[in-house]
């Protein structure tokens, strides 16, 4: 097989960030029969379906080592372009994609990355998912990097710890009083829970399970409603609407202020990762530094 053409293989990656043909046209600034065409032509070369032509488009196991060599040559070009001093415009600025999770997003995780926007030349492509999931779009090559609970390495990666999030059940007073306790100190019981509504963030939220298991108690039998978002959860939560776990980084002011108060049972505690590319590139790894630099800050230690 010959050499991969470099603007096939970047068109095939514009597709996968913009979703569709057309809008992959307008970022490369070509008509989507263009699009079509290259990634066509680049299907033949290889012999392979590279793109699922769905919507969103999506790539094909072969597809997807197409669009992780297009990063990684586009990455390096990039580090090589500012090793030069070469001026870099706006329009030039490489897009990093970053799996992360939702709790990590809305406290810590965006501290680390705005000072690197001002001193790279790049934008952030944030991809948001459970922290069990967030390494499958690394093995996809859909992200260049992610923040993830697993410690093994992804195939082609490399992992350094962050830290730990811990999570509290949590709930109002009133909730307390009118579906757990009489008094928030009390301790509930199993039959206290099992008709008490929780809060999960999704289907893929695993927190309020674990901690009814560890109390005895059927995951399944307690009324939840679902908030997939981590600001609007950490409300449905502090609006009485059920109990959750939050993270101590979320909770903590409307504890001191007794706004929430604790409901017992153990606390989760959640180790991240931050998991990259298994290449070497100065730009990456300055977006590494950054994020190592502020969990440290921000997390508890392992």
């Amino acid at each position: 097989m010959s050499m991969l053409p470099a603007d096939l293989a970047r068109t095939l990656a514009a597709v996968v960030d913009e979703g569709t043909l057309e809008a992959a046209a307008r970022r490369l600034h070509v008509t989507p029969s263009a699009v079509s065409q290259r990634i066509r032509q680049l299907e033949q070369r290889v012999g392979q379906v590279l793109l699922v032509r769905s919507k969103p488009a999506r790539v094909t196991p072969a597809g997807s080592l197409i669009v992780r060599l297009a990063r990684q040559t586009a990455l390096l070009e990039q580090d090589t372009l500012t090793a030069l001093g070469g001026a870099v415009g706006a329009e030039e600025r490489i897009s990093i994609p970053i799996a992360v999770n939702a709790d990590s997003l809305s406290t810590w995780f965006l501290g680390g990355l705005a000072p690197l926007s001002r001193d790279l030349p790049v934008v952030f492509d944030l991809h948001r998912d459970d922290q069990d999931f967030t390494a499958e779009l690394l093995e996809s090559g859909t992200v260049m990097a992610a923040v993830t609970s697993r410690a093994e390495p992804v195939a082609g990666c490399r992992v350094r710890p962050l830290g730990v999030m811990v999570y509290r059940a949590v709930a109002t007073p009133d909730y307390v009083a009118r579906f757990l306790a009489p008094a928030p100190e009390k301790d509930p019981d199993a039959d206290a829970l099992v008709a008490a509504p929780l809060v999960d963030f999704d289907r893929k939220d695993d927190l309020q399970s674990r901690w009814l298991r560890d109390r005895g108690v059927d995951p399944a039998r307690p009324p939840r409603h679902y908030v997939p978002a981590s600001h609007d959860f950490a409300q449905a939560v502090s609006l009485g609407l059920g109990w959750g776990m939050l993270p101590d980084l979320q909770a903590r002011e409307a504890l001191e202020e007794g706004a929430l108060v604790p409901i017992g049972g153990m606390s989760i505690r959640v180790p991240l990762y931050w998991q990259q590319w298994n290449l070497r590139s100065e730009t990456l790894d300055a977006v590494a530094d950054a994020i190592a630099a502020r969990a440290a800050v921000a997390l508890s230690p392992r």
